[in-house]
């Protein structure tokens, strides 16, 4: 029993945090029509502003955790300026290519300014601790992530179904032109939601910071879960996202300690039965959001 409960906290730790990197994927994605790659090379950039304001600048973890995915975010609103916005009338696959060079050059900088070896950081004061739940010794950050995790799923439901400009950012989804006619700023709002995304990616980056070892391929991994995650739940879908996410999270969690021996393919093959069974996803598109 001690062990199905350690698998299952396991299971929500890595859903969470996937659901929070991913779901800024599937906001571009679904808003902007364009498949951002190179937002696994953000939430690494999200993770090393991280280590740098902690262990080099000597900043305490919580005004990190705002300030690093700022940074990222405003490094988003430059990106989708110069450069992003002229590949919105092509083809899919243009902004595919460009946000993949992206991709290679920010890692290319990361390595260039921090090197190739691996950095680390502690938990912040108070959470570095274990709690014992159900029975079950279980580290208090990990907790904490969940907690982060939680709170995401609830305060985006809330933003895009119940404030204004969540309105605001499905009507510029739905119909461009029509927004721009009823007085909508469509390029702001595009600018604001690629870096809302981008800042959610920075966001998985920073919580990660203290659970995972920093180096220069961690957002080539994370990218590719979380396209698995997009694609199993539904592109342009925020419930999809969730679903997606707690699927991977299970598979990992409980794969991990049961199956450790195919526990790589799992992600992979759950994937091929969704392309192949549903390929529009399990929740299919819901393009508002």
């Amino acid at each position: 029993m001690h062990s199905l409960i350690a698998a299952l906290l396991n299971s929500l730790d890595i859903g969470m945090l996937l659901f929070v990197i991913a779901i800024g994927l599937n906001i571009i994605f679904g808003i902007l029509d364009v498949i951002n790659f190179s937002h696994g090379a953000l939430y690494m950039l999200g993770a090393y502003l991280t280590y740098s304001l902690v262990a080099l600048a000597g900043l305490s973890f919580w005004p990190t955790l705002i300030i690093a995915p700022l940074i990222v975010a405003v490094i988003a609103v430059v990106v989708e300026r110069l450069i992003l916005r002229h590949v919105y009338d092509r083809e899919i696959t243009d902004s595919l290519l460009l946000t993949f060079a992206l991709l290679l050059i920010i890692d290319d900088a990361v390595r260039m300014i921090w090197g190739a070896g691996i950095h680390v950081i502690e938990p912040p004061t108070g959470l570095g601790a274990t709690f014992n739940l159900l029975g079950v010794s279980y580290p208090a950050y990990n907790l904490f992530v969940i907690a982060i995790g939680i709170s995401m799923v609830i305060g985006l439901w809330f933003f895009f179904t119940r404030t204004r400009w969540g309105h605001i950012v499905q009507a510029a989804s739905v119909d461009r032109q029509m927004a721009d006619i009823i007085g909508i700023n469509v390029p702001l709002t595009i600018t604001a939601i690629f870096a809302f995304g981008t800042w959610l990616a920075a966001v998985g980056g920073a919580v990660a910071a203290p659970l995972r070892a920093i180096g220069p391929g961690m957002g080539d991994k994370i990218i590719i879960e979380s396209f698995i995650v997009v694609v199993i739940g539904g592109l342009g879908s925020f419930p999809g996202t969730f679903l997606g996410a707690m699927i991977l999270g299970l598979i990992h969690g409980f794969g991990g300690r049961y199956f450790p021996g195919v526990n790589l393919v799992l992600p992979y093959l759950g994937m091929t039965a969704v392309l192949l069974l549903r390929p529009q996803g399990l929740l299919g598109r819901y393009r508002a959001l």
